[in-house]
């Protein structure tokens, strides 16, 4: 498989970053999901908080490593336009696609810094794996630590959204349209 993006499927690397960021968006969901089942248990269980604790951290080291991927990808898509989409496809879903992957990119930058936003507002520091800590980009603000919670959430369910329909145009391109555009980003595919 050639590194680079050819005219009619996506290279080695673009098809690393896309997966390596599904699966990373998939891990978030989970470490937010178990943080807060964490945080429910504390009242019950005092070492629930520490769960808690290490679960948003690394949920934060994840955020940040989806945020670096994510630029590194927009960096890839001029280094590698990706191909073309189907001479066939009619104009109203080139647009739909167009649109649907600059939101993609706009919410992987967006999540990232609304959650770094949100922690400096609750006076948490984010620690990258334990490796460096990201200085403060506000200072403590409760009211504004609870403005970014709902915009984080937020924005995660615009991702979910736009994931959900994503998928569903990827199917519907493979097995109505039957017109490869699915089986261009498949490591496994070969055509």
């Amino acid at each position: 498989m050639a590194l680079k993006n050819s005219p009619s499927r996506y290279g080695g690397v673009a098809q690393l970053l896309h997966w390596a960021i599904v699966a990373l968006i998939i891990a978030q969901y989970v470490l937010a999901e178990l943080a807060e089942e964490a945080g429910a248990d504390k009242a019950a269980h005092p070492a629930a908080a520490l769960a808690q604790f290490a679960l948003l951290a690394r949920h934060k080291s994840v955020g940040l490593t989806i945020f670096g991927l994510a630029v590194v990808r927009l960096l890839w898509r001029f280094i590698s336009p990706p191909p073309g989409l189907p001479p066939t496809m009619p104009r109203w879903q080139v647009a739909a696609a167009k649109i649907a992957h600059y939101g993609f990119y706009l919410l992987l930058f967006a999540l990232p810094v609304s959650g770094l936003v949100m922690s400096a507002a609750a006076n948490y520091p984010v620690s990258y794996f334990g490796w460096f800590t990201l200085p403060d980009l506000v200072a403590p603000n409760e009211g504004l630590e609870e403005l970014m919670e709902e915009v984080h959430e937020t924005l995660f369910g615009a991702l979910v959204v736009l994931a959900v329909l994503h998928v569903v145009a990827a199917l519907k391109h493979q097995f109505v349209d039957r017109d490869d555009v699915l089986r261009r980003m498949l490591p496994w595919s070969s055509r």
